[in-house]
């Protein structure tokens, strides 16, 4: 009907749990080796929710980030990205030099991650360059959406997404269910 607006939706999903674990503590020097094998990491054998493979199921268009462990959350639900785009990837985590301690990998990226976000960012990308990368991945995603039948699916990253879902929701778009944290984790977004 003339005049009837389409509604869209864009679907921010978190990858599957990486099957690279590595050593059960490291030293801050031993990180950025930690950071470069998890980049490389697959999910393995590691198994979506249900309301992730709702959610899948309910989508007609995937983009995903380049990263292993988005590549293969994408294939465990059974679907073919459209479009991988180095925009999805998750922001780097900066490894900072704190000597004399040896922590769980996952207890230096929470330390990594949070001072980044005060906005240390050593080397890596700093908040701002993520900031203007989640413009421009959720400028697609509404692109894409508005050629798409249907919902739209990222397969991305925590970080990245709640970037991408701040620019969404300033630019109009609801949050219909807020994001799930952790492992395939999704929030949903329309737009009429």
């Amino acid at each position: 009907m003339k005049g009837d607006k389409k509604h869209m939706e864009i679907i921010l999903m978190r990858h599957g749990e990486p099957e690279y674990r590595g050593a059960g503590k490291v030293s801050y020097r031993e990180m950025a080796g930690w950071i470069d094998s998890y980049n490389r990491s697959s999910t393995g054998r590691d198994r979506p929710s249900e309301m992730a493979q709702i959610l899948a199921y309910r989508a007609l268009t995937f983009l995903s980030s380049p990263l292993p462990r988005a590549l293969s959350s994408l294939k465990t639900l059974g679907c073919e990205p459209g479009l991988i785009d180095e925009v999805f990837r998750e922001a780097e985590l900066p490894v900072f030099r704190i000597p004399g301690l040896r922590l769980s990998p996952f207890y230096w990226a929470a330390l990594f991650r949070v001072l980044w976000l005060c906005g240390l960012s050593g080397e890596s990308e700093r908040v701002s360059a993520v900031k203007k990368r989640a413009t421009k991945a959720a400028e697609i995603l509404v692109n894409v959406a508005k050629d798409s039948d249907g919902p739209v699916l990222l397969m991305g990253h925590g970080m990245i997404n709640r970037f991408i879902a701040k620019e969404l929701i300033a630019s109009g778009w609801k949050e219909q269910t807020s994001p799930v944290t952790g492992y395939w984790g999704a929030g949903v977004y329309s737009l009429v």
